[in-house]
């Protein structure tokens, strides 16, 4: 008799902490942009410095506009007002997470630092002590890494993955 009731409260404990976990991933899955709780786009880098200066420039708190639930930093005051005069065009693809593995399928957060902005589009990348997305990317042809990650993104866009 007391095996049995040590089983069904072992049985108990287990589908409580799976019913937790799974709440908790759901509730973590709630929208579609790379970043964490405190909703700051692109790690605090600005997005205007990738598509109109071609580098990655940390933003600063002074200068700073939301768009779409996000808060963008940006350099300079001249910056905030070609974000604010068009937020758009400064986005990043795929909600900021790494365009090869949206290409593959998968979710994971880039370093702000490894990107390419392509036909106006900014792209962001992991980087993987294994190998360089941003070179295999290009190797097997940016082009088609995009058409399949635009293919993907419909279906995985409203899922998110926090963490690595």
């Amino acid at each position: 008799m007391k095996s049995t009731m040590s089983i069904k409260i072992r049985k108990g404990l287990l589908a409580g902490i799976c019913i937790l976990l799974f709440s908790l991933g759901m509730k973590a899955q709630s929208h579609s942009y790379s970043t964490d709780n405190s909703m700051i786009a692109l790690e605090g880098y600005s997005a205007v410095s990738y598509m109109d200066k071609g580098k990655a420039e940390q933003g600063k708190k002074t200068y700073k506009a939301s768009y779409d639930g996000l808060t963008y930093y940006f350099v300079n005051q001249n910056q905030l007002k070609s974000f604010q005069n068009n937020p758009r065009k400064y986005q990043p693809q795929y909600g900021g997470w790494c365009a090869f593995a949206v290409s593959l399928g998968g979710k994971y957060r880039p370093d702000p630092e490894s990107f390419r902005v392509v036909n106006g589009k900014l792209y962001l990348f992991t980087v993987n002590p294994e190998g360089d997305f941003v070179k295999v990317w290009e190797k097997e042809g940016s082009g088609k890494h995009i058409a399949q990650a635009n293919k993907n993104w419909q279906s995985m866009k409203k899922f998110k993955t926090f963490g690595p």
